[in-house]
C-alpha cells in the first residue's frame, strides 16, 4: 500500500499543489492499490491529476484512452509544460514513418495518449504488449454510453484490448454518468468489481437560466444584448456548423466583442490558433459546435450559452461546466424557440441505419461497398466485429430509445417549473443533496436583469489583450453537424 505521505510528496513535487481537490485522493490511492475504478468528478475539479499522479509513483507506462485529437494534443501538451517529456498523442495526425518509429519505442514514454480507433489497430496492441502497463484510462468515459453505439463502435471493443494488455490497474473518468450510464461503462469496459468514486455534480457558482424567445429573430436580439453586457469571457454553442458561422457575423456586427467560430470542418491550424487566443485572452467568445471545450481547463469564463437545444442532460452538464472553474460567478443559459425541438429530434436519428438497410448490407454487403457515409462506415465495422444482423439492429433500435428519452429528459429540465439544479442533482447524484434555492440558483429570463443579481455585467474590471487578426475563414463548407 502507498503510504499517503509519499503521495502528497509526489503531488508537491510534480505539480506544485499541497491539497487535493474532493475525491482526487480516494480515486488516487484506489488506482495505486491495483483496484479497477469507475470515478466521475464534476467538470473542472482535475481528473487528469487522478492518473497523473500515480504514473510518477508506478514509474511505467500509462495509457489514455482519449476521444478527441485536440484533448490529447492539450495532455501532452500540459504534460511538457510541466516538465514530462515522455509523453506522446498517437492519432491519425502522424504519418506512416512517424508512427512507425514511436511504436517501435513504445516503452520510452510514460503517458501514451489514444483514440479508440487507434488502440483497435493490431500493430499498436503488439507494441502496446511489449510495455509494461501500469495503468489503462479511458478518459471521458462516458462516451463509451454516449457514442459507442451509433457513432464509434470502436469504444465497444476497450474490454477486449484492456484484457489484451492486462494493465496493472484501469480507471474510467468521467464528469457526466448518471446509475444508467455508470453501469453502461462498468459493463462494457467488464470493470466487474470496480470501486466506484463519486462527488456531487452541483456547481453553485453556475447559474441556470432558459430564456424562451418567440422567434429566432427575437433570440438573436436578445443574444446579442446579454454577451455584450456580459462578463466574458465566454462560449455558445451551436447544433449546426453553418450557424456557428453565421452568428458569429451577426455578433461581430452587433457588438464590440472579439468573437471566432470553431467547429470541426476547420483545418487544424485555424482550430489551434483559435484556441489558442481564446486560451490566452485574445478572445472574448467562441461561438462553436461541440467539437470546442472537451478538455479545455480555463479558468475565468464566465457564461455558456447554448443557442440551440442541447439532445441531452449528460452533454449540457459537461459543457455548462467549463464555466466558473475559479470559483467566481458564472451562468449557463438555453435559449428556445418553439421551432427548435423539430431539430433536435431529426439529430436523434442521424446517422442511425435504418433496419431495412441493415438487412439489406448484410444480405448484399457488395451493393454497398462504394457506399459512404456514417451509416455505412457503422455497418462495416460492426460486421468486422463479429455482430450478426439482428445483434446490430436491436443494437441500435435500443439506442435509438435511449436517444428519444434523453431528450425527453432535456425538455423536462427545459420546462421545470421548480429548482433546476436540484433537477440535475437528482439526475445524477448517488445520494442527492436538498438544494436551497435562491435567486443567484436558477430561473426564467426575459432580460438580461439576472446578470446585475449575478455580478455579471460589463461594468466588472475584465480586460483582454490585444487580438491577433484572424484569417482564412472564409470558403469554409456551409455543412451541417
Amino acid at each position: 500500500m502507498t503510504s499517503e505521505q509519499l503521495i502528497y510528496d509526489q503531488l508537491a513535487q510534480h505539480f506544485g499543489y499541497s491539497t487535493f481537490k474532493p475525491g482526487q485522493l480516494a480515486v488516487i490511492q484506489s488506482v495505486l492499490a491495483g483496484q479497477e475504478t469507475l470515478a466521475v468528478l464534476p467538470t473542472g475539479t482535475g481528473k487528469s491529476l487522478c492518473y497523473q499522479l500515480p504514473a510518477y509513483i508506478l514509474g511505467h507506462t500509462t495509457v489514455i484512452v482519449s476521444p478527441l485529437i485536440a484533448l490529447m494534443q492539450d495532455q501532452v501538451a500540459q504534460l511538457n509544460y510541466q516538465g514530462e517529456k515522455r509523453a506522446v498523442a498517437i492519432n491519425s495526425n502522424l504519418v506512416p514513418q512517424q508512427k512507425h518509429q514511436l511504436l517501435t519505442h513504445l516503452a520510452d514514454y510514460r503517458f501514451i495518449f489514444m483514440a479508440p480507433e487507434t488502440i483497435s489497430q493490431p500493430e499498436v496492441i503488439q507494441a502496446l504488449q511489449r510495455c509494461q502497463i501500469d495503468l489503462f484510462v479511458v478518459d471521458e468515459a462516458h462516451c463509451i454510453s454516449q457514442w459507442g453505439i451509433d457513432f464509434r463502435p470502436d469504444y465497444l471493443v476497450l474490454a477486449t484490448i484492456k484484457a489484451q494488455l492486462q494493465p496493472t490497474a484501469t480507471l474510467a473518468l468521467t464528469a457526466t454518468a448518471n446509475d444508467r450510464v455508470r453501469q453502461d461503462i462498468l459493463n462494457k469496459l467488464a470493470l466487474k468489481n470496480a470501486a466506484q468514486i463519486m462527488t456531487s455534480v452541483d456547481r453553485p457558482n453556475i447559474y441556470l437560466g432558459v430564456s424562451q424567445q418567440p422567434d429566432e429573430q427575437a433570440k438573436n436580439q436578445f443574444l446579442a444584448n446579454l454577451v455584450q453586457k456580459s462578463q466574458g469571457p465566454g462560449i455558445i454553442y451551436f447544433s449546426s456548423r453553418q450557424k456557428t458561422m453565421e452568428i458569429a457575423a451577426f455578433l461581430q456586427q452587433e457588438t464590440d466583442l472579439k468573437i471566432a467560430y470553431y467547429h470541426a470542418a476547420l483545418s487544424t491550424q485555424e482550430r489551434y490558433l483559435i484556441q489558442q487566443q481564446f486560451m490566452q485572452g485574445q478572445l472574448d467568445l467562441i461561438c462553436t459546435t461541440n467539437a470546442f471545450g472537451m478538455g479545455i481547463n480555463k479558468a475565468d469564463i464566465r457564461y455558456v450559452i447554448h443557442y440551440h437545444l442541447p439532445q441531452n442532460i449528460e452533454s449540457y452538464l459537461q459543457e455548462i461546466g467549463r464555466a466558473g472553474r475559479d470559483g467566481q460567478p458564472a451562468y449557463a443559459l438555453v435559449l428556445t424557440t418553439p421551432q427548435d425541438l423539430y431539430l433536435q429530434q431529426s439529430l436523434v436519428s442521424f446517422g442511425i441505419p435504418e433496419p431495412g438497410l441493415i438487412r439489406r448490407y448484410y444480405q448484399e454487403p457488395q451493393l454497398f461497398k462504394q457506399s459512404q457515409g456514417n451509416e455505412f462506415e457503422l455497418l462495416r465495422r460492426y460486421q468486422q466485429l463479429g455482430m450478426t444482423e439482428e445483434e446490430v439492429i436491436k443494437l441500435l433500435d435500443n439506442r435509438q430509445t435511449e436517444k428519444q428519452f434523453s431528450l425527453q429528459t432535456m425538455l423536462d429540465y427545459l420546462t421545470l417549473k421548480g429548482c433546476r439544479r436540484q433537477f440535475i442533482v437528482n439526475y445524477f447524484d448517488q445520494a442527492p443533496k436538498t438544494i436551497e434555492h435562491s435567486g443567484t440558483c436558477c430561473g426564467e429570463q426575459d432580460s438580461t436583469d439576472f446578470l446585475a443579481q449575478l455580478d455579471l455585467e460589463q461594468a466588472i474590471n475584465y480586460k483582454t489583450t490585444e487580438t491577433v487578426v484572424l484569417t482564412g475563414w472564409t470558403g469554409i463548407l456551409d455543412q451541417l453537424f
